[in-house]
């Protein structure tokens, strides 16, 4: 049995940086990780002398001094860097009709906007310039000062009031969705269409699902920062946080499964015997059967593998665990991970979003394809002659299981991947040296992800996001269930806010 301040369960980036933050602020932490390798949903992985990122692979401003991304904010207080590339254009969208290049410069991407429609592209300049207003006010707030709970109100107006009211006349924006914002200023069919994707690439929901300070965020972070790769690739970050966690005297424990968290009642007996409230944590039980004693427990699990495997029914009020499990989710994703040969590709950009077929909606699975191929700005990534490619699609988990027809299936559904990036790369199948599918079972394997999933799919307008707090004292969540957006600066996010809400 050991005792500790704070468990973290889960080595993600929410859960890595509540954990670092929290030993940067002088308590004792411990991670435990299920996986080998550490970052969650961002971790990468070695085949073969390829390296590959398992999820995230667009970043903006990773070291800007400009930028407002929570984990460059997070590096900066722990006292770690990352080096990484600078691009520009950032991507490719490819529609059936066109192929235009996506330009983190605003009037550079205008003006590729205005090649397929000049009205469109007045209209998409006003509708950035209703929400870049929200992202200069955001400016004057640090992710890092925020935190989760009423106290919030002091802390902004005793030390930045002036900002606060810069804040104000935008206030109307922050739970609005980008729908509202597109329909009051775009009329132009082709670039609703566009903002729709745009939304549905940094959500999973499209424009109306999307809520606005989203989309302004990464307005504003790709135009007044820069788009850049870190070097390494995802794992990069992963591993900046981790040393980060360590200099600071915190634990991270690899191939260490969490059992079950543990909870009690005020007089000690377990909720398993029907016990009253308040509930409060008390620790965790490792598969081994060793537990480890902590007040603090920060779960990044998902908010159903946090609710239905690490907490026994009788642990939460039954209304408010229906109501948690009812969220809606995110559909998992088909992935497909690839080396291939590299000679004749000297022009080949990294970043590339294929749309089949337009009569089609963009979330159908295996209708819109996103391609990364991050070994053009790293070479690292790959053997000498060599690329790296990433590509993925939303995937249904309903109707998968390990059968006789399993290996099959993904191969037939690999094809939507295959033939979207023979739109960058015609002979891609002739390049493959080494080829591996992943399905939403691996990646709900792996993950350890509900369903494959990258998180809730809670839409502007239709609930809100449960944030870091739990019915259960002492226990609190980070992650893609907490906080809205999928990707890495909305997780960073929710690590700060549950680290500054537990100091």
């Amino acid at each position: 049995m050991r005792s500790c301040d704070v468990i973290v369960i889960g080595s993600g980036i929410g859960g890595l940086t509540a954990a670092a933050l929290l030993a940067r602020y002088g308590k004792r932490v411990i991670v435990c990780e299920s996986h080998t390798i550490p970052g969650g949903a961002a971790h990468s992985f070695r085949r073969r002398g390829f390296e590959f990122d398992s999820g995230p692979s667009f970043y903006c401003g990773l070291t800007s001094a400009e930028s407002l991304n929570p984990l460059k904010q997070v590096f900066d207080v722990l006292g770690e860097s990352l080096e990484a590339v600078p691009y520009d254009p950032f991507g490719h969208y490819h529609f059936p009709e066109t192929t235009f290049g996506v330009y983190g410069n605003a009037e550079r991407y205008r003006q590729e906007i205005a090649k397929i429609t000049p009205q469109g592209a007045k209209e998409f300049k006003r509708f950035e310039e209703r929400l870049l207003p929200l992202y200069d006010a955001m400016k004057g707030i640090p992710t890092l000062a925020l935190r989760a709970d009423w106290q919030v109100i002091p802390v902004l107006v005793g030390r930045y009031l002036p900002s606060l009211l810069k804040m104000l006349p935008h206030l109307p924006l922050v739970q609005a969705s980008v729908g509202n914002v597109m329909d009051a200023t775009v009329q132009d069919p082709w670039v609703r269409r566009l903002i729709d994707l745009e939304c549905f690439l940094l959500s999973g929901l499209k424009a109306h699902g999307t809520i606005a300070p989203e989309v302004a965020f990464m307005l504003g972070e790709r135009s007044r920062t820069s788009v850049e790769y870190p070097v390494g690739g995802s794992g990069a970050i992963v591993k900046a946080l981790v040393r980060g966690l360590e200099r600071w005297g915190g634990q991270l424990l690899l191939g260490c499964h969490v059992e079950q968290i543990l909870v009690e009642t005020r007089h000690g007996a377990s909720l398993h015997r029907h016990g009253a409230s308040p509930r409060k944590v008390v620790g965790v039980q490792l598969t081994n059967g060793e537990i480890l004693n902590a007040a603090i427990v920060i779960s990044n699990a998902s908010i159903w593998d946090t609710y239905t495997k690490l907490l026994h029914p009788d642990d939460l009020p039954s209304s408010y665990r229906k109501a948690a499990l009812d969220t809606p989710i995110v559909d998992s994703f088909m992935h497909l991970h690839l080396g291939i040969r590299a000679e004749g590709l000297e022009n080949l950009t990294g970043h590339h979003v294929v749309v089949h077929d337009a009569s089609k909606d963009i979330t159908v699975a295996g209708n819109t394809c996103m391609i990364s191929i991050p070994s053009v700005w790293d070479a690292t990534l790959a053997p000498e002659g060599h690329h790296v490619v990433h590509a993925y699609t939303l995937e249904p988990y309903a109707g998968w299981e390990r059968n006789t027809e399993y290996e099959q299936k993904k191969r037939e559904k690999a094809q939507s991947l295959y033939r979207a990036l023979e739109r960058i790369i015609p002979d891609i199948r002739e390049r493959v040296v080494l080829e591996l599918i992943g399905t939403p079972l691996t990646h709900a394997y792996y993950l350890r992800r509900y369903r494959g999933s990258y998180g809730p799919a809670i839409e502007a307008g239709k609930g809100m996001f449960p944030g870091c707090h739990t019915p259960i004292r002492g226990l609190y969540r980070v992650g893609d269930s907490t906080t809205p957006g999928i990707g890495v600066p909305a997780v960073a996010a929710s690590g700060i806010l549950c680290a500054n809400t537990l100091l």
